[in-house]
């Protein structure tokens, strides 16, 4: 194609869209399901400042009493793990959108207590 055949124009991205890729980004990194996460996208002088509130999937207390290294296997403690899903969150939302983020900010709103998986 000749370069005057080619028609200039712009790609745009939808806040809803851009708001369901960042819930379902932070659902993967916080391991729970998509529909508990909400998120708020805001203008932070031309870049992207993002809250993010969802649970995070949790082992029950129960099976940490009775073997406390099971914290370490599944990613350490909750403040770890959430510093690691915010920088997840920042990272891959900029990779897959190309935007700037100034911040982002995890909200964590409860706790999905589900049993810690076994390998088979």
């Amino acid at each position: 194609m000749s370069p005057a055949a080619l028609k200039h124009g712009r790609t745009t991205v939808s806040t809803r869209a851009l708001n369901r890729l960042v819930c379902a980004v932070a659902a993967d990194a916080l391991g729970v399901d998509p529909s508990a996460v909400s998120a708020a996208i805001t203008d932070d002088q031309g870049s992207l400042a993002l809250t993010v509130s969802a649970p995070i999937r949790v082992v029950a207390l129960t099976r940490v009493n009775r073997d406390p290294s099971v914290v370490t296997r599944t990613g350490g403690t909750i403040l770890e793990r959430t510093e690691h899903a915010r920088q997840h969150i920042h990272y891959r939302v900029g990779e897959l959108t190309g935007s700037t983020l100034s911040r982002v900010t995890v909200r964590l709103t409860g706790a999905d207590i589900r049993p810690e998986s076994r390998v088979q």
